[in-house]
């Protein structure tokens, strides 16, 4: 089946009852039983919910998994990857990623005695020596957030199989229109559903795909046990927008294309982070791994200043300063200040994120408009 009919089918069955060709929003909490133990599947709604279940499985077929599952939030998806460790065990992460991400490792799970290393995941000969017995798990994102370093997925994988460890993926910016780091040996692959596979920033969510059976049925535990699900409605949402995110992608890839030349050609703007410019050090990985080069780019300016920052980005009009990513409307943001400020200055610095560092979700607007609202922000 090839992406686009696999997209707009993925989980959509008729309901049986009426025959409706939209997958029905179950909302309730608890399902009648005919007897003790005797019920038609489900039983009360944190641990399976018919409209969750078709979402799931087109999560699932998505990324080519066996298994899909929804969480309330791509943090709540995080959160359960990370439970399945215990005290002792070690992970190696991005040093560049979402700061989000960075918090709940080191502010929430730290505590609780798992050990967290960070690797520029880009160079593969800076994993292998924080690799030991203890490591259970290697983090990766790629491309990164906010910084656009890809990471090779399937190197990657190649070397955890070898020592043992599992891989997961943050597919969030790639989506899977772009991306599916299973087929290149992953062995867990998330998303913020927030953000391309809803696609209209009208929901938050996040979800975990897999092959493996043992593995899917210790994650469902967890997303049972610790209750981070999401509603029926916000199913329904995201199940809509997994219809369009083969058009929506499409049209992200162009126009971010077109601006990212657009700003890399302006004589005011420094550095263009994209990993579709040839001259991008992950360029020839990224073209390996993945269909197209996505919407989301980051830059600064030859004024290197927070404040001509900050000025720029209170001056779009149709670039619409918000954190988030991947909705049809272009957003711009400031790492340091907003997605990325948890992580502590240093840190940020030492990785390469600068405070006066500018990222941008390209939408799917004309991209005329788009680069007309940056001509007069960078003025």
């Amino acid at each position: 089946m090839k992406i686009a009919t696999k997209f707009v089918h993925a989980g959509a069955e008729p309901d049986p009852s009426t025959g409706a060709i939209m997958t029905p929003v179950y909302q309730t909490s608890t399902y009648v039983q005919a007897a003790p133990g005797q019920h038609k599947g489900y039983e009360y709604a944190r641990s399976q919910n018919p409209t969750r279940a078709a979402l799931e499985a087109a999560f699932a077929a998505l990324e080519n998994a066996q298994y899909g599952l929804a969480f309330s939030s791509g943090v709540a998806a995080t959160d359960a990857v990370i439970k399945l460790l215990g005290p002792g065990d070690e992970v190696v992460a991005a040093n560049d990623m979402y700061g989000g991400t960075y918090r709940l490792f080191t502010k929430v799970f730290e505590k609780y005695g798992i050990r967290f290393h960070y690797a520029n995941m880009s160079d593969i000969n800076s994993i292998a020596p924080l690799l030991n017995e203890r490591t259970k798990l290697l983090w990766l994102e790629t491309p990164t957030n906010p910084l656009m370093n890809v990471a090779d997925i399937a190197a990657i994988s190649v070397l955890a199989k070898q020592h043992k460890v599992l891989v997961c993926v943050d597919n969030t910016f790639a989506s899977p229109y772009l991306q599916n780091p299973l087929d290149l040996g992953a062995d867990l692959v998330m998303h913020s559903a927030t953000k391309y596979l809803g696609g209209h920033s009208d929901v938050i969510q996040g979800c975990l795909m897999m092959n493996d059976k043992e593995l899917r049925e210790k994650l469902y535990f967890i997303q049972k046990s610790c209750g981070a699900v999401p509603g029926p409605m916000d199913c329904f949402l995201v199940l809509r927008g997994i219809k369009t995110l083969h058009v929506r992608m499409k049209q992200h890839c162009e126009n971010g294309a077109l601006v990212a030349r657009w700003l890399k050609a302006h004589p005011k703007v420094g550095r263009v982070y994209c990993c579709g410019f040839e001259d991008h050090p992950g360029y020839a990985i990224a073209k390996k791994q993945m269909r197209d080069f996505g919407g989301m780019m980051s830059f600064t300016l030859k004024d290197d200043s927070i404040e001509t920052a900050m000025k720029l980005l209170s001056s779009t009009k149709l670039f619409a300063l918000a954190e988030s990513l991947g909705g049809v409307e272009s957003l711009i943001n400031h790492p340091a200040t907003m997605t990325h400020a948890s992580i502590p200055r240093e840190e940020r610095i030492k990785n390469g994120l600068s405070d006066s560092l500018i990222r941008l979700s390209v939408g799917i607007e004309d991209a005329e408009d788009l680069i007309a609202d940056l001509e007069q922000a960078i003025g």
